[in-house]
């Protein structure tokens, strides 16, 4: 269901992207700012990223098959790369045509139209931008989040490139227009490079610390007693789907029905703060001997000896493989 959603709200953002464009070129043409021309350049990269990404987002919203049985979504991660990338280019373009102009000036007129598109287009940007990446983020899909940040840094740029737009106006000082438009390229250059760091880190399945922390903090406050432990815990994101597998310890005199209703548990908690996007897949471990030092269940009639401590589960320790917790220095 997400899928398709973000898939028609790209729609949108490509729609409005080439009416910005068209806008950008036709305040270039009337004012002659490189500053602007700019500004119309990365609204090219905004166009082209946008049909990838509303491509990429159609395939990662099929349904999975035999020959990708865990769905389509990491072509998400194909397509920030390819928008990060874009966004660097079009940022040493900029930095070409900046330069340019500084050592080649040339007269700006019709500035006060230009001002006001240029305003125009950054509102609207930045409205949808945010929108984007808070869609993106609650669905987990990477390449709405990019599209999202590419669109607010439209947005600083233009407001960068209005600011000096009114400088020029009334300074007369036609140079501060090639400045802009030079310090607005970096930018644009740092903030494709973090889209296309964060899009290869998905590619190679890098950890994601920070939703790692979210689920173990959540499973941390939300803890059964007959949870004695977790380990090996795994999260690896399909566009706007995430996987998430992980050993679970329960009191090894569980019969099958009831171990899989604590997992049902598990399972059920995690859906209803992450979403219904989420698969689960819980291998159960029955406790051993030395896990009554850690276990909390109060009214165990077989247990081996009393409860030490209570280990709280955190990042470093819920992602390891050890089952041998109190044989462990955590």
């Amino acid at each position: 269901m997400d899928g398709w959603s973000n898939f028609r709200f790209q729609k949108w953002l490509v729609g409005i992207t080439i009416l910005l464009f068209a806008g950008k070129v036709f305040a270039w043409y009337l004012t002659g700012s490189v500053a602007i021309l700019t500004d119309a350049l990365e609204s090219i990269v905004n166009v082209i990223a946008g049909f990838i990404g509303l491509y990429s987002l159609y395939l990662s919203s099929l349904p999975r098959d035999v020959n990708h049985p865990y769905g389509h979504g990491k072509v998400e991660f194909l397509s920030a790369s390819v928008e990060g990338a874009l966004m660097i280019i079009a940022g040493f373009l900029i930095s070409y045509e900046a330069i340019d102009n500084f050592v080649h000036p040339h007269q700006i007129k019709s500035l006060d139209i230009g001002i006001a598109i240029t305003i125009l287009a950054g509102a609207v940007n930045f409205v949808m931008g945010i929108l984007a990446v808070r869609k993106g983020k609650r669905s987990n899909s990477l390449a709405l989040v990019a599209s999202g940040k590419h669109l607010k840094t439209d947005t600083y740029t233009t407001a960068a490139i209005a600011i000096g737009l009114v400088a020029i106006h009334f300074t007369g000082i036609m140079w501060i227009d090639a400045i802009i438009a030079l310090a607005m390229a970096l930018m644009v250059i740092y903030t494709g490079y973090k889209v296309l760091r964060s899009s290869v880190a998905g590619i190679m399945d890098e950890a994601d610390e920070e939703l790692m922390e979210k689920v173990i903090d959540l499973l941390e406050t939300r803890r059964r007693a007959t949870w004695i432990d977790l380990h090996n815990l795994r999260i690896i994101k399909y566009g706007p789907t995430l996987h998430l597998d992980c050993h679970l310890t329960v009191p090894w005199y569980l019969n099958v029905h009831e171990a899989h209703r604590e997992v049902d548990e598990l399972d059920k908690l995690v859906k209803e703060n992450f979403g219904e996007s989420v698969e689960m897949f819980v291998h159960t471990d029955g406790c051993l001997d030395f896990s009554c030092a850690i276990c909390s269940v109060a009214d165990c009639k077989v247990r081996k000896s009393a409860t030490e401590r209570r280990i709280k589960w955190t990042v470093r320790n819920v992602s390891s493989n050890s089952k041998h917790r109190s044989e462990t220095n955590d």
